[in-house]
């Protein structure tokens, strides 16, 4: 009976690995399909969302099922609480890069970004990729270390978000209204991203501390990641 108890949690944390692997690669396609004026490439991403949206609801499933037929505590506890929050945080990032995918269909045969935009799109979308590439990372090896850097990752978002804004705010703006409305929704969806990718590190943080993230000092988080890595499943 605790054997298949653990296979579930075990299951939940697979899914949430998914979710990050199908929103990650969603992102970096939407990123492709919009600069290169790609519809079909729009629309598989668009498409592909659902897959996404079944993942979290099967594991928002498989986690309220938990807590009513196990009534787990204190660390598990923690990991099945935890985890519906976080598949919301993906759930979510799934939904932006949709989004970004959607503003490309909207605009082809065009490219909704002008050609001077396109190289700091293309590294906003490669960026949100790879924080979310290690996001997946922090949520298969439990690394606090590696979560509490992220969000010094995040800020190169933050500088590429800002660095948007002045080329809209510059006089020699020549595109026009609707394409700057586009770039600035896109700067935010990206941005979200982002924030979403950091989001669920900080959650791992909690997960594996029981501390929140900006409460943490990091020697102590490593000493309790190496604990949590010996103790068995199951024991609170």
């Amino acid at each position: 009976m605790r054997d298949a108890y653990h296979e579930e949690l075990d299951s939940i944390g697979d899914s949430l690995v998914e979710m990050a692997r199908l929103v990650g690669s969603a992102i970096g396609r939407a990123t492709t399909a919009m600069l290169d004026a790609d519809l079909n490439l729009a629309e598989s991403v668009i498409a592909a969302d659902e897959k996404v949206d079944t993942l979290q609801r099967d594991l928002e499933t498989k986690a309220i099922n938990l807590l009513a037929r196990q009534q787990p505590v204190a660390t598990d506890l923690r990991i099945v609480v935890t985890s519906l929050r976080m598949s919301a945080d993906l759930e979510r990032s799934g939904d932006l890069a949709q989004h970004v995918a959607k503003v490309a269909r909207l605009r082809y045969p065009e490219s909704a970004v002008p050609r001077d935009l396109h190289a700091t799109i293309l590294e906003m979308g490669q960026l949100a990729q790879r924080l979310m590439a290690k996001t997946g990372e922090i949520l298969i090896t439990k690394d606090v270390d590696l979560a509490l850097q992220l969000e010094q990752d995040d800020d190169a978002m933050d500088l590429l978000h800002r660095t948007l804004f002045q080329h809209l705010m510059d006089d020699r703006w020549k595109h026009g209204i609707e394409t700057a409305v586009d770039v600035t929704l896109l700067g935010r969806y990206y941005e979200r991203f982002a924030d979403h990718a950091v989001s669920v590190a900080r959650r791992v943080v909690y997960l594996v501390t029981g501390d929140y993230a900006d409460e943490v000092d990091p020697a102590a988080a490593a000493t309790a990641a190496a604990t949590a890595e010996e103790a068995p499943a199951g024991d609170a």
